[in-house]
């Protein structure tokens, strides 16, 4: 559904939405290794609101240099 990561020297971001049923969809964020998050909603709006923060988030850091890997 949406994913994408980044790099920045040695810096890795990584952002995912995807459907996992029965609990609605799976939001996860990693940085640099870490233990990855992960949320689950079963609320679309949620979902939605996790999408727009994503985009803009990978849209400045685009911005100041970070790469799709």
């Amino acid at each position: 559904m949406f994913t994408i990561a980044l790099r920045n020297a040695d810096h890795i971001r990584r952002y995912s939405v995807s459907l996992h049923t029965p609990f609605g969809w799976e939001v996860t964020t990693e940085r640099d290794g870490e233990t990855p998050r992960r949320v689950y909603y079963r609320d679309w709006e949620r979902v939605e609101r996790t999408l727009a923060l994503f985009r803009y988030e990978v849209s400045q850091l685009t911005a100041h240099g970070w790469q799709r890997i």
